[in-house]
């Protein structure tokens, strides 16, 4: 099976730790994770400060799963819930794949610290995975939400830990069963 995984910095793998950054060695990013535990060939398409395209990108035709997990950067950006909502729709929409292929995941909420400061972002996040939801069931799409899968967040309060990871790649495994 081929899997596109098509994210923010957290489908990256991105290792806020370090002062320049990095990425978590492939063993501890949940792409190859799920890569590991399946036997699938996945495709990580995370970019560090995606924000949700304007324009759905290129995609092989023959791809089994799209893995779509976008909007916190929107959120970070100063756009509504509804928004970034919007602008989600627009991007899924532009896809030409069969929507039974597509997984949407709605982004774990984001926390408290050095990234997130209000408790209205925090807010946001909640009411955006909401309405990711809507959105999936309205376009028939497949839907996770990833704020179930009890996601340690960094320092941050933006980025998975090691163990973050760990724990979204098995929230997604239970989720693909």
């Amino acid at each position: 099976m081929k899997v596109i995984c098509f994210g923010d910095s957290n489908t990256y793998g991105y290792d806020p730790r370090g002062y320049f950054g990095g990425r978590y060695d492939a063993d501890r990013r949940w792409v190859d994770i799920l890569a590991a535990e399946t036997g699938w060939t996945t495709f990580n398409m995370g970019q560090n400060g995606r924000e949700i395209p304007s324009a759905a990108p290129v995609l092989p035709a023959d791809m089994d799963l799209l893995i779509v997990m976008l909007g916190t950067n929107d959120l970070l950006q100063g756009r509504s819930p509804e928004q970034a909502a919007e602008r989600l729709e627009r991007f899924l929409s532009g896809i030409s794949m069969d929507r039974r292929k597509i997984l949407l995941i709605a982004p774990p909420p984001v926390t408290l610290g050095a990234w997130v400061s209000s408790p209205q972002r925090i807010d946001d996040s909640h009411i955006f995975a909401r309405l990711c939801q809507v959105l999936a069931e309205r376009m028939g799409i497949r839907f996770a939400d990833a704020g179930k899968w009890d996601i340690p967040l960094a320092y941050d309060g933006v980025h998975f830990t090691e163990q973050g990871h760990m724990a979204f790649a098995a929230g997604l495994l239970e989720e693909l069963k």
